[in-house]
């Protein structure tokens, strides 16, 4: 018997499942159903090549998917078509697709400017309540908000000064079927490198000592319970907040652009700032936050005419 596309898949996923984490294999899933599968399902191996995947592209373009989630479902798909081929199924099919050079511009990093961080932290050490104090640390720390929901009590480390990240939270797509259905999972951070310790500063100790003390170990910090908080419940919150505040709305991953940009501004190490961040590289670093102005741009032309004197 022939193998169709929808047979490989099925394949696939049985294997994929036992070597990926449940979030990765999740995250497969949902680009497979929402996108994979509508426009490939129905044909059969001949119809699949170079043209038909263009087209793939191009209609995903027109659905005003971003080039980065149309990379991830072509990840996805080449993974599919490399199954496929070890089975027998077909060929190996090579291809590459190309993107309309306007089509995405770089987006721009978003993050607070420095008086509304200061108008921001003001309210936070005014107004105690343990999701505000999720954000203060955020903005001491550029955890990323799977990894403050994550965080529990025991992560913190009085003694020691520092913050361990080990877990995250995210919201993961339960079911193979296509049906909207999903489960909270908590798990390890994004890549190895964001296995981390962070130091705690002065000021946020002057916060976190007297409540550590308090405080069952096993209690997720922003929810104050067994139970994490759910990312999306928090970044609803987050939302209000500065809404109440009068403050620019950014996305709360902008808190952690916020205390990279303040780390830049300081003139620390790119390097520090990076392991901090928890980037598996330097160059992650230095593409999102170091971008040289016109005045930096002078003094290094002038200092090398300097030097050529």
């Amino acid at each position: 018997m022939s193998l169709t596309f929808t047979n490989v898949t099925s394949l696939w996923k049985s294997e994929k499942r036992q070597w990926v984490k449940p979030s990765t294999y999740a995250e497969y899933i949902y680009h497979l159903n929402k996108h994979i599968l509508p426009f490939f399902g129905p044909m059969d191996s001949g119809s699949i090549n170079e043209d038909s995947v263009q087209r793939f592209v191009n209609g995903l373009l027109a659905k005003g998917l971003s080039q980065s989630t149309i990379r991830d479902c072509l990840m996805v798909f080449r993974m599919l078509l490399r199954h496929g081929s070890k089975l027998g199924a077909w060929k190996l099919i090579a291809f590459d697709v190309h993107f309309p050079s306007d089509v995405e511009k770089k987006r721009s990093v978003c993050v607070l400017s420095a008086s509304d961080q200061k108008v921001l932290l003001a309210h936070l050490k005014q107004n105690f309540s343990f999701r505000n104090l999720g954000i203060l640390i955020c903005l001491h720390t550029g955890l990323r908000i799977g990894e403050i929901c994550g965080l529990q009590w025991k992560d913190l480390d009085i003694e020691a000064g520092v913050i361990h990240v080990t877990k995250t939270v995210q919201r993961i797509w339960l079911n193979d079927d296509g049906e909207k259905s999903y489960s909270l999972s908590v798990g390890t951070p994004k890549t190895p490198t964001s296995n981390r310790d962070i130091p705690i500063c002065r000021e946020l100790m002057k916060t976190i000592r007297p409540l550590r003390k308090l405080m069952a170990d096993d209690f997720y910090v922003v929810s104050n319970s067994a139970e994490p908080l759910e990312p999306r419940y928090y970044r609803d919150y987050f939302r209000k907040l500065l809404g109440r505040l009068d403050i620019p709305q950014i996305r709360f991953h902008g808190l952690r652009h916020s205390f990279a940009t303040r780390c830049i501004e300081s003139k620390c190490d790119y390097k520090t700032v990076s392991a901090i961040l928890g980037h598996s590289s330097i160059a992650t670093t230095m593409d999102l936050y170091v971008h040289p102005g016109y005045d930096e741009k002078k003094r290094a032309i002038e200092k090398m005419a300097r030097m050529l004197k």
